[in-house]
């Protein structure tokens, strides 16, 4: 099972030899961990850009303030850089922690609970597939054509990363991992007339009432259309499983449409986790902006800070109108002045350079820079990972 998860060589871990007087064993303790594993991440345009994606960050309590966290972060972002990644991607369970080492948040988290009463359900006509049809899938065809259709998504959405294998392996029931806990729930796939799959829905169904009345909730898992036809499909039907009293999608991007199909959108409440979610850190700015698109041209300099000095520097980004573009130092006068942490937080598009301004988080060196710089990183569609990892 470790070969699915890990990454050989990419797991650090720090230990204590020292230990307490009189220990009864005199083993070294582990007392932080780190790992990381390279995945593609989904920019504006559908470029898959190299990245580095870290999880499994700890440090024990009583070693804290040593420097273990920024010596592992250090060791990793290093080698990263050196095998071509050019950023690096982590999930913040706190924070005040990433900020530091260059990390800003970049692809926010956003969900609904939807009272399926109060709401009136979805409206009625909204557009769907001529000759569609929804069936659920057994394990085994959610294994086989499950990464197929993920592939297929991913390049339309800005900020979504791989699954690796044993991702699906996990889902599908094929193989255990302690600690891991996932319900298989149900499986539906959306097909067109012809039978082609262009969407598929994962939920559970919690068997909860209110005396006599059934009140359950519907927890979405999992969703993927690869078109608006199909997304639409797949909410109707969610709505219309039996019993169900609440449909529940936490992880959704702040840009769904999910509350302007309903009857009445006031029947949608935002999740209880809508946050930050998806933190990037940039590690190679040419690589990284000629890989993404933009949908404005424009030119802006910006000066950079990076406490690494992987990014430092002034550096002229230029957007050209076929939306190719590109990052190159200068020596001319800055337009904006921000560390790179902010800088990163930008890049998917989802930030807003304005905001940051008003809340002192970058300055301003020319007038509307700020705005020009929104219009410049926009996109259409929202960043948005619904992965965890």
């Amino acid at each position: 099972m470790a070969e699915l998860l890990f990454e050989p060589g990419r797991m650090l871990g720090a230990f204590d030899h020292d230990g307490p007087a009189g220990a009864a064993d005199g083993r070294p303790r582990c007392v932080a961990t780190f790992r990381s594993f390279d995945t593609g991440l989904t920019v504006p345009g559908g470029a898959l850009l190299p990245v580095d994606a870290i999880t499994a960050v700890t440090v024990s309590a009583t070693h804290r303030r040593r420097g273990l966290l920024t010596g592992m972060m250090r060791h990793d972002l290093t080698a990263a850089r050196e095998r071509g990644a050019a950023a690096a991607i982590l999930i913040a369970a706190e924070h005040n922690i990433y900020g530091r080492f260059g990390f800003g948040s970049a692809v926010p988290l956003a969900g609904w609970r939807v009272d399926v009463l109060r709401s009136g359900g979805l409206r009625a006509g909204l557009p769907v597939h001529e000759g569609h049809r929804i069936d659920f899938a057994t394990l085994e065809e959610f294994r086989k054509h499950g990464p197929e259709l993920h592939e297929r998504w991913r390049p339309t959405q800005p900020g979504a990363i791989g699954r690796f294998e044993g991702w699906w392996r996990l889902r599908a029931g094929e193989v255990d991992l302690p600690g891991f806990d996932w319900k298989q729930g149900y499986t539906a796939f959306h097909r067109t007339a012809d039978g082609t799959l262009t969407g598929m829905i994962n939920y559970t169904v919690d068997d909860k009432w209110d005396g006599a009345y059934p009140d359950c909730p519907l927890t979405v898992r999992d969703f993927i259309a690869l078109d608006r036809e199909t997304a639409n499909a797949l909410w109707t039907f969610a709505f219309s499983v039996d019993w169900v009293r609440q449909v529940v999608a936490p992880h959704l991007g702040t840009g769904d449409v999910l509350p302007q199909l309903l009857n009445d959108p006031r029947g949608a409440k935002p999740h209880e986790e809508n946050a930050d979610f998806t933190w990037l850190r940039l590690l190679d700015l040419p690589a990284a902006f000629a890989a993404r698109r933009y949908q404005a041209p424009g030119r802006l300099v910006l000066d950079v800070t990076d406490r690494a000095g992987w990014t430092a520097g002034r550096w002229a980004l230029e957007a050209a109108p076929d939306g190719t573009g590109r990052i190159t130092p200068t020596d001319d006068p800055a337009d904006l002045a921000l560390d790179v942490s902010r800088l990163s937080a930008l890049y998917l598009g989802g930030g807003s350079a304005a905001a940051l301004a008003d809340a002192a988080l970058l300055t301003e060196l020319t007038p509307g820079a700020a705005v020009r710089a929104d219009t410049l990183l926009h996109t259409a569609r929202a960043p948005w990972n619904p992965d965890g990892f």
